[in-house]
């Protein structure tokens, strides 16, 4: 087991608490069933495919899996597209540091199911696949009693107007949740990144038009519809309305899955150590944030963007005061380059160079130029944007961090004041 395994494990093992929102987390004291959920949405309306777009196109409603592609846009997509449509929902976070769709979906599952139902029905699809991830058995289970409480209704009941639900368990591996290898799952072949020349929402599944988003985008479409506009846009900022599921790591305490609003301040999410220490915003493929530097941002797409930065995934990841981002970002590496599918040369090959380059850095070697190097290799060469993403974490340190990296050059780890760990 590598040293990048061991550090992913200890994120991904650590006990994590829900805490009650403003809007998609609003009512998880209630519980998760379905009389719970249609207390508060007793019936599930109809939409056609042109009106949901134009509903999701007027909140800028954004997938939450980590691009922040619009939503509408891919739904679009699908429904001009020839071929009848398919809808995926990818629980299968594959990041071990995230914790919000596993919580979303345990908490509130039948916001998440509402929302592909939704958007099947718009589509004209009779089939919604939800993936579900293999090392976490508690999201499984919760989602496939979520589907039966909904069948169980008797047809003249049933809230999805009869869909087929059919759940797929996808691989304990970190590319396994990227959209492609997703697709592979449902297909019946590996679960592994496939090189694609055309969007999946236009050729998918079977060649079919496929939309495919994650738990908490879905959960998104489904409150803008039950809630309406009016209420998704009292949540954040004209320009970006609505919330965001952020997975927080900070100190000893269980990791939280917070809803935050767009536009509130970083000190909502993080305060004291956490707030004024080195942060990795974003996830394994996010980006570093100097310490300090998120005490003037607010939590906002564009605000983030402005200053290179990326909510990605919504993990939150803020460094003790000891520890080393120098040191971090070569164990993710070397995670990263360990997980990756080894089916394109910038995986199989550049990514463990990229690994075995920072790994001499943090030990004290001058090899800087060569991380560098290596990084624009591997960008955008991959079959899947796994080697991108590898390459935007380590680009990150680098330009967040060149004080600490001069300091490893010369044999001296400055933040823990000793030699770098070997």
């Amino acid at each position: 087991m590598t040293a990048g395994t061991v550090l992913a494990e200890r994120y991904a093992a650590q006990p994590f608490r829900v805490l009650p929102g403003v809007h998609l987390l609003d009512g998880v004291e209630r519980g998760p069933s379905l009389a719970a959920h249609e207390q508060r949405y007793r019936r599930l309306p109809s939409w056609t495919g042109r009106a949901l777009v134009d509903l999701l196109r007027s909140l800028d409603v954004r997938g939450r899996g980590g691009s922040g592609f619009p939503f509408a846009t891919k739904l679009e997509a699908a429904l001009t597209a020839p071929g009848r449509p398919t809808v995926i929902v990818n629980v299968s976070e594959g990041e071990p540091a995230s914790f919000k769709d596993a919580a979303l979906s345990t908490t509130r599952p039948h916001l998440v199911l509402d929302g592909a139902a939704l958007v099947a029905g718009a589509l004209g699809a009779r089939t919604v696949h939800v993936v579900v991830p293999s090392e976490r058995p508690f999201v499984e289970h919760r989602l496939r009693r979520a589907v039966m409480e909904r069948h169980t209704r008797g047809r003249r009941g049933r809230r999805d107007g009869g869909l087929r639900w059919i759940v797929h368990r996808a691989d304990d591996r970190f590319v396994a949740g990227q959209a492609w290898a997703v697709i592979e799952l449902v297909s019946g072949r590996a679960n592994l990144p496939v090189t694609s020349w055309q969007p999946a929402a236009v050729k998918g599944y079977r060649g079919r038009p496929t939309v495919l988003s994650n738990a908490e985008t879905f959960a998104q479409v489904a409150l803008a519809v039950l809630d309406g506009a009016e209420r998704y846009r009292a949540h954040g900022l004209p320009e970006e309305p609505g919330t965001v599921l952020l997975t927080v790591h900070a100190g000893p305490a269980p990791v939280r899955v917070v809803e935050v609003a767009h536009g509130a301040p970083w000190s909502e999410v993080l305060s004291g150590e956490a707030l004024a220490g080195p942060v990795l915003v974003g996830g394994y493929h996010g980006t570093w944030v100097p310490s300090g530097a998120l005490a003037d941002l607010r939590v906002s797409r564009a605000a983030m963007r402005e200053r290179g930065l990326a909510l990605g995934a919504g993990v939150v990841l803020p460094l003790g005061p000891h520890e080393c981002p120098v040191h971090v970002t070569t164990r993710l590496t070397a995670y990263l380059a360990d997980q990756s599918a080894g089916r394109c040369g910038p995986c199989r090959n550049g990514l463990p160079a990229l690994a075995e380059a920072l790994h001499q850095l943090d030990l004290g070697g001058p090899s800087l130029d060569r991380v560098t190097e290596l990084g624009r290799l591997v960008s955008g060469r991959g079959a899947c944007a796994h080697p991108d993403g590898t390459a935007r974490l380590v680009r990150s340190m680098v330009e967040a961090f060149p004080e600490e990296i001069a300091a490893h050059a010369l044999g001296w780890c400055h933040i823990a004041g000793r030699p770098p760990v070997r």
